[in-house]
């Protein structure tokens, strides 16, 4: 009888013992099934993983940010296949549909996202620091000791989420430099200019005069025309500069008392070029500024569409000024 009872409850617990094994393989299956198969995902969207994120807050990211369904097979899945430690801090971006198992090679072996900082021709030291410092997704302060005003590059600039500001400031550092230096050793000869700082003035002085691209190897000319002959540049936006300090735009036009003011990047009241730049000048302008256009005019006004009239005497500029002061009293 004990016997009896006693083979019984052996196969039971074999009956049992089979249940759990398929009831067991069946979960994993399915797990595995639910690993491999499409997400909920409709659009391409960008998360960002901080850095020191671990496998559960990974999974909620990605869970609240409709990547994947099930958080608890992600992170069972990863832990199965021994990849927790390779996923990768940043921002991803994620595709419609991208299965649970896709975003974790995503994650390990993917691009993260790539942002762009756009920083336009002309603004001051001061205006380029500010739209650094607003530049979402990067990290740390600048240090702008030693950064002059002209030194920095406009350009569009690629990062990634968490890169520091203090790089980014020194990519655009170095691009104006290189730029700068090889623009000045296929510049045009017998230029009134020293260097490569003083064609960075020059520069800064012509990105300022003009938004014509087509303009500005003409404008250049004029200037190194009056460096040549000893006439001051009598250029608007270096009055500006001073009155400013190129802190900010001057937000007004100028009078008769700012071109009067004593002040060494006030063109109208000094000789040559101002001590240093006014703005960080583009590409174009430095290459404006060592390839000026081969022209006998000393002169130029607004026109009143946007560009310049031209003069190569004093008279024919006087008719210009006059017809543009005409132009702006019509226009009020």
């Amino acid at each position: 009888m004990e016997r009896s009872r006693a083979r019984r409850a052996y196969r039971v617990l074999i009956l049992l013992l089979a249940f759990a094994v398929v009831s067991v393989g069946g979960v994993a299956v399915w797990g595995l099934s639910v690993f491999r198969s499409p997400g909920p995902l409709t659009e391409a969207t960008d998360v960002v993983f901080p850095r020191g994120s671990d496998l559960r807050e990974i999974a909620r990211l990605l869970h609240e940010s409709g990547v994947i369904e099930r958080p608890d097979i992600f992170q069972v899945a990863v832990r199965v296949l021994r990849k927790s430690r390779q996923l990768k801090a940043g921002e991803f971006r994620f595709p419609p549909g991208i299965s649970p198992m896709e975003a974790m090679d995503l994650l390990i072996g993917g691009e993260t996202v790539v942002r762009r900082l756009t920083v336009p021709e002309g603004l001051t030291q001061a205006q380029v620091l500010e739209i650094l410092l607003k530049a979402e997704g990067l990290v740390g302060t600048v240090d702008v000791q030693g950064v002059e005003e002209g030194q920095l590059l406009p350009d569009t600039y690629h990062f990634s989420f968490g890169d520091r500001r203090a790089d980014v400031l020194a990519r655009m550092r170095t691009a104006m430099t290189d730029t700068l230096n090889a623009l000045w050793r296929t510049r045009s000869r017998d230029l009134p200019l020293k260097g490569p700082r003083e064609a960075l003035i020059l520069a800064s002085i012509v990105e300022k005069e003009t938004a014509m691209a087509g303009e500005r190897a003409r404008i250049s000319g004029v200037f190194v025309n009056r460096l040549r002959r000893g006439m001051r540049l009598q250029s608007d936006p270096t009055v500006a500069f001073a009155v400013t300090g190129g802190k900010e735009p001057l937000g007004r036009k100028l009078t008769r008392r700012d071109l009067r003011i004593h002040h060494p990047y006030n063109t109208y009241a000094i000789g040559g070029l101002p001590p240093g730049p006014i703005c960080n000048p583009g590409r174009d302008s430095l290459e404006a500024a060592m390839s000026p256009a081969e022209t006998d005019e000393l002169y130029f006004v607004a026109d009143g569409s946007g560009g310049h009239a031209f003069a190569r005497t004093l008279k024919e500029h006087l008719e210009n000024v006059s017809r543009w002061r005409r132009i702006r009293e019509n226009s009020k």
